[in-house]
């Protein structure tokens, strides 16, 4: 079968479309045939950076498919699931043609989506929860989300505002202000220096950009990047965790009709290099789609 995987850490150029031989699902395993995947920042991080499992390594974390095999009774052949495997940790890279994954950590696709368009929901729809969960954000408190117009972040907007929160955005360009807008921001800038000081009791930041300006007296600051948290009290990192729990909840949030995944352009597998190229190049409303 086909997976992308690399052996050296580098650019684009190390990326290769390897013929491997196809796993055997273990006991409470189910093995999905890839219909789609996305790309993340992570994904470029551990081709470049010297992270990850020992090489040679399949790399990606989300998955959307159907089940071919089944050895978990909560999953029958035929299913269309998501899934998000720690690809990093464990070393359960995603982008191959089969996947054999943990059952615990695969749940059903949401409904009102292409199931390929599914693929672009598990990480930073997870990343995005968990966060918010984290900040403690209550119903009718307001949040600066920096990075509102993101993947991460732009998710991060309409589950904050599905939960009664009221939403303002930092964003890292001026076109950018409609989306995140159109989101639910109600109010966006694009320029740290114009944001309000000392006024929001939460700010979330899923960009990287320090924002501890905005941040009130005895405020939570929440990161999900990989910069150093701002010297405030207050400020925590939320690292993602695997949660099938977590999957299935943004599956009904997208099957109600309350939160909308966004794709900004598509590749089949084999111009991987050209979607990582496209990733880099930054400026994207939506996520990356690779398909099988």
């Amino acid at each position: 079968m086909r997976a992308i995987r690399i052996d050296r850490h580098g650019g684009p150029e190390v990326l290769t479309l390897d013929d491997i031989a196809e796993p055997t699902p273990a006991a409470g395993e189910v093995l999905v045939r890839a219909t789609a995947t996305s790309l993340n920042p992570v994904d470029w991080k551990t081709r470049a950076w010297e992270v990850g499992p020992p090489l040679p390594a399949t790399l990606g974390w989300d998955l959307s498919g159907r089940v071919v095999t089944s050895n978990d009774p909560a999953h029958q052949v035929g299913d269309e699931v998501i899934a998000m495997s720690a690809q990093i940790a464990t070393a359960r890279g995603t982008w191959a043609d089969l996947v054999a994954l943990p059952g615990h950590l695969v749940t059903s696709a949401p409904s009102a989506l292409p199931l390929a368009d599914a693929a672009t929901l598990p990480l930073a729809g997870v990343t995005a929860l968990q966060a918010l969960r984290k900040a403690e954000l209550a119903p009718g408190e307001r949040i600066l989300v920096v990075g509102a117009a993101g993947a991460v972040g732009g998710l991060a907007v309409q589950l904050a505002r599905s939960t009664g929160a009221r939403v303002d955005g930092l964003v890292s360009r001026p076109e950018h202000e409609a989306e995140a807008m159109d989101l639910g921001a109600e109010r966006v800038w694009h320029r740290p220096a114009d944001l309000p000081r000392d006024h929001y009791p939460v700010v979330l930041d899923t960009a990287g950009l320090d924002a501890a300006v905005a941040l009130a007296a005895d405020g939570r600051y929440v990161s999900v990047s990989d910069e150093p948290l701002p010297d405030v009290p207050g400020a925590r990192k939320s690292y993602v965790q695997e949660s099938a729990p977590d999957l299935a909840h943004l599956a009904k949030l997208v099957d109600a009709g309350e939160l909308r995944v966004r794709i900004a352009d598509r590749y089949p597998l084999t111009d991987i290099r050209a979607a990582h190229e496209r990733f880099e190049a930054g400026g994207l409303l939506g996520k990356i789609l690779v398909t099988f």
